[in-house]
């Protein structure tokens, strides 16, 4: 199933996209969702960040003054590799779009699960067309079939789509537009052999529609899926899946954008594909 399918729906009807931490003034002219935190607490977290910069200097100092004189050797020290990227280069071959040619590797599979949960948390999904394509290209083949039927049965669904606020051909009302957006955080190999590997990617999810008229203004959401892999064809394929909440960081007291600025971030903004 793909990232569409794969969340829980229930709050849309199915949908389950509002899990998110709203913010003090609804953008789309609802009351305000949630009181305004007390100026204790603002005080708290000011005084916390000046204590980590007062540590951050004092810990900047340290190190100058160990450059001199009686200071350990190098050796000891941290060194600056030691919060470098890791991993090999992305791959820069595509196949409908999507990055593929992966390698054969714990890191060549999580690479394909993060860019494969990009592709299946898009809008393409609710295109007919374009959900049989991803289908077929990420899928193995013993499991398209089936798996297409089980994508058809909910994308296809009038009630469904109306509950999500799209039209029955699966596109935005006119005036609105249709965010559905799937950004990996991290992702981790937890079983691998040559021809399987087990790769849980964790990740926020954007999803709603964005205008003036919107009755489900964009939220987000944050889910950990697990892709069972099987190497075929020289690359890595999806024959399952099991997905779970979370795990979800507090919510800061950002002021929501509104309805307009979220629009155009969306159209200005493009998406990411990933290497890991």
């Amino acid at each position: 199933m793909s990232h569409g399918d794969e969340q829980d729906y229930s709050d849309y009807g199915g949908t389950g996209h509002t899990r998110t931490r709203l913010p003090d003034h609804d953008p789309y002219g609802g009351a305000p969702r949630r009181p305004t935190r007390s100026s204790s607490r603002g005080l708290i977290t000011v005084v916390g960040v000046v204590v980590l910069l007062i540590a951050a200097i004092a810990f900047a100092n340290r190190r100058d003054d160990s450059s001199h004189g009686n200071s350990p050797a190098r050796s000891s020290q941290p060194q600056a590799t030691s919060t470098a990227p890791t991993g090999a280069h992305p791959v820069n071959t595509k196949t409908a779009g999507i990055p593929s040619g992966f390698a054969q590797t714990e890191q060549g599979a999580e690479s394909a699960a993060a860019n494969y949960s990009v592709a299946l948390g898009s809008t393409d999904m609710f295109n007919t067309a374009a959900r049989h394509a991803l289908v077929e290209r990420l899928y193995t083949h013993d499991d398209v079939t089936a798996r297409q039927s089980a994508l058809d049965s909910v994308y296809a669904s009038a009630k469904f789509l109306s509950n999500i606020g799209l039209t029955k051909d699966g596109t935005a009302p006119k005036g609105q537009t249709f965010i559905s957006r799937v950004v990996p955080v991290g992702s981790k190999t937890t079983a691998f052999s040559k021809d399987s590997a087990t790769v849980a990617v964790w990740y926020t999810s954007l999803f709603g529609l964005s205008g003036d008229a919107s009755t489900n203004p964009v939220t987000e959401s944050w889910f950990t899926t697990t892709y069972e892999l099987k190497w075929v064809d020289n690359d890595w394929k999806v024959s399952d899946f099991q997905q779970k909440d979370g795990p979800v960081p507090v919510g800061r007291d950002q002021q929501a954008s509104t309805a307009a600025d979220m629009t155009k971030a969306v159209e200005e903004y493009g998406g990411f594909t990933y290497a890991r």
